[in-house]
């Protein structure tokens, strides 16, 4: 992203785009629930209405509907604080197609037998705010637009090293030498596919919601196995661990104002224009008072993970960048998430301030070579919207599914049953009937076992 471009994209005064041509305005996104979740037995409008904090029903594919890896899934939806429940998810299997280059170096998209595939699996959660809209967009479009993006790339994949020419061709005779010096391999192609399809979906939810004329956005926490690595990419605050007998691996690392707050306050110090004179960029432990004023207080600035003091003054009174403590941060006193897609149409409340720029729609990716694992039967991915995990500690769950796990080895569908109960632990009585912490946000859970992985290879 050029400078010149951020400017034109973002800042006032540059060039207005060019207009749209005239045309009908897209009907608004319809809602729905997973495909996945069809003959559940419950239906969205049932689950979706009066929904009292104790009596939220949860949902679960119907038996016999087998996902992926035979994963489980299970979601409830929020305790009135929406109308729809604002999580998305999907999973599927993914068949990338391969390509070949012609002398005239024009490219042909050849139709191979399916065992020719290289194929790979997909899951995928989305946690909308704003509106369902962006989340059932992303739930709908980003496996598309990473399918596009790997076979892009696909050739690079499946050779011994990735080539400098995708074509083939040879310009520089050390070209392997370089490639190999820069440390790329093929999982870095993955990566980048991930990284690309993440930006496509993003631009894509962006056209859409504005023909459609609806708002909002939506975190995207995505796990992709090919290869024999599972690659987990995370733009926001949802979260996915390993857990094995005698390990818990963080998969994930999310994304909130105070995370990416360095990053934020210098983007803001790059383009003060953003905050259009009305928020401070620094950091404060609270917000400033008038009595303040004078006063030598504690603060940070962009380029500073210490502390240090300056004497107040009154631009430091402003309402700060990044407010609040931990779940309580909200960026521009609006959002609690740095990154994510959609949001394209967001403002600060009573102002033409856009909250788009400071938001990154890139995620982090982390691999984990599954191959090189010795797995048991109880050795599983879990991966939930923030809902689980404003209440329950990777501790707690990885304790509940172990003990789940060891106690229901003949159920076929234990997995989603395991799902489930980790929900139902989020509901404020834990398996001993004790009083526990309730969460009033929708959470949508996948438990995927890695031991299954050369089973139940279903698709949807």
């Amino acid at each position: 992203m050029s400078a010149g471009w951020f400017r034109r994209r973002f800042l006032p005064g540059g060039p207005l785009p060019e207009p749209r041509p005239a045309g009908p305005r897209s009907s608004p996104v319809p809602y729905h629930r997973p495909r996945f979740l069809r003959g559940s037995g419950s239906s969205p409008s049932a689950s979706d209405a009066s929904r009292r904090p104790d009596s939220r029903p949860v949902r679960s594919p119907a038996r016999g509907r087998t996902l992926p890896w035979s994963a489980g899934y299970a979601e409830i939806i929020n305790a009135e604080k929406s109308e729809f429940n604002e999580d998305q998810a999907a999973c599927g299997k993914l068949c990338i197609r391969r390509c070949e280059f012609g002398i005239a170096e024009d490219q042909e998209w050849l139709t191979v037998c399916p065992e020719e595939f290289l194929t790979g699996h997909y899951w995928a959660l989305f946690d909308g705010h704003g509106g369902p809209a962006a989340a059932i967009l992303a739930a709908n479009t980003l496996h598309s637009c990473l399918r596009r993006q790997l076979e892009a790339v696909v050739e690079g994949m499946v050779a011994t090293q990735p080539p400098m020419h995708l074509s083939g061709r040879s310009v520089c005779s050390s070209d392997p030498h370089f490639v190999e010096e820069k440390g790329i391999r093929a999982e870095d192609l993955v990566i980048g596919a991930l990284e690309n399809a993440f930006q496509e979906c993003d631009d894509v939810i962006g056209r859409e919601l504005e023909a459609s004329g609806q708002v909002g956005g939506c975190t995207a926490l995505v796990a992709v196995s090919l290869q024999g690595k599972l690659y987990v990419a995370n733009a926001g605050d949802s979260r996915a661990i390993l857990v094995r007998r005698d390990e818990i691996r963080v998969l994930s690392s999310e994304f909130t104002p105070e995370t990416e707050r360095q990053r934020i306050q210098q983007l803001a110090f790059i383009y003060p224009e953003l905050l259009a004179g009305e928020f401070t960029r620094l950091e404060f432990p609270r917000r400033l008072k008038g009595d303040d004023l004078g006063q030598k207080v504690l603060f940070r600035d962009h380029h500073m993970n210490g502390w240090s003091y300056k004497q107040v003054e009154k631009s430091d009174l402003k309402y700060p960048l990044i407010h609040g403590q931990g779940r309580q941060a909200r960026l521009l006193g609006t959002l609690a998430v740095s990154r994510g897609l959609g949001d394209h149409q967001l403002r600060v409340l009573d102002t033409n301030i856009q909250l788009k720029p400071f938001l990154l729609s890139i995620p982090q990716v982390t691999v984990l070579d599954v191959d090189q694992l010795v797995l048991e039967e109880e050795d599983v991915v879990v991966m939930a919207t923030d809902g689980l995990w404003d209440v329950l500690s990777n501790e707690q769950v990885a304790r509940l599914v172990r003990s789940f796990l060891t106690d229901n080895r003949e159920d076929p569908h234990r997995f989603s049953e395991l799902a489930k109960m980790l929900i139902h632990n989020t509901q404020g009585k834990d398996d001993g009937g004790t009083e526990g912490q309730v969460s009033y946000d929708d959470v949508s859970v996948f438990v995927i076992p890695l031991h299954s992985q050369d089973q139940g290879s279903g698709g949807h």
